[in-house]
């Protein structure tokens, strides 16, 4: 791998070119990145490049009059990730990931991956958190097909028989039943990147990326390139 970056989702819009077709794209907010730690060989075993993301806020404890202890943004950094921060010389981030870099060794501390990594007609690799929809049924969760739903049915979205009373007469293990929709990691192969905005960072890739608006997307160098 040679390039990647971490980036926020911004939202889909649409493009034209220079022919007037149209295309949607996802905008994404594509770094900087500061490099906050290099792994090499000799120290760590492997060779990788550790990046920040997203200034962030330290996690301050304060107390109040009666002396007992209240904590103050309690999201924030906690005291290990700041003097990891500290050692490396750069402002806390919200954001940390490793990239396995083939040319790890010609990065240093401090220094910056902008959206400009990319290029426009590069093949890209989409990874974020989808969006959670909570517990739902068997159609809308595996799109399974729904009963009559004329006044004398008793049968609309149920799922419907699952093991009858023929042989072998049980469910099998992994048949898909209702249950907890998205939040998952997924990843979206082969994406086309249409333009980058060196000046904002912004990426536009062409069609959908997962996860809602503002969450974190990695963007990596496909790993399956089309003949």
């Amino acid at each position: 791998m040679k390039k990647a970056i971490l980036a926020t989702k911004v939202g889909m819009t649409q493009i034209f070119n220079e022919d007037g077709v149209l295309t949607p794209v996802t905008v994404l907010q594509a770094g900087p990145c500061v490099v906050t730690q290099v792994k090499t060989v000799e120290n760590d075993g492997y060779a990788a490049v550790q990046v920040g993301f997203v200034d962030a806020k330290e996690k301050v404890v304060a107390k109040d009059k009666s002396g007992k202890k209240e904590i103050r943004n309690r999201h924030g950094v906690n005291k290990a990730l700041k003097g990891h921060f500290d050692k490396a010389g750069v402002t806390s981030k919200k954001y940390v990931k490793e990239f396995r870099f083939e040319n790890a060794a010609d990065y240093s501390v401090k220094d910056e991956i902008k959206a400009d990594i990319f290029a426009a007609g590069d093949k890209v690799d989409a990874t974020a958190i989808s969006k959670g929809k909570g517990f739902q049924g068997a159609i809308k969760r595996l799109g399974q097909s729904r009963g009559p739903m004329a006044h004398g049915s008793k049968f609309h979205r149920h799922q419907g028989s699952n093991g009858s009373a023929t042989t072998p007469g049980r469910v099998f293990k992994g048949k898909g039943m209702p249950g907890h929709m998205g939040n998952k990691k997924i990843t979206i192969q082969n994406l086309e990147v249409v333009k980058v905005d060196v000046e904002n960072n912004l990426i536009l890739v062409k069609g959908a990326v997962p996860g809602p608006k503002k969450s974190l997307v990695t963007i990596k160098e496909t790993v399956k390139f089309e003949k």
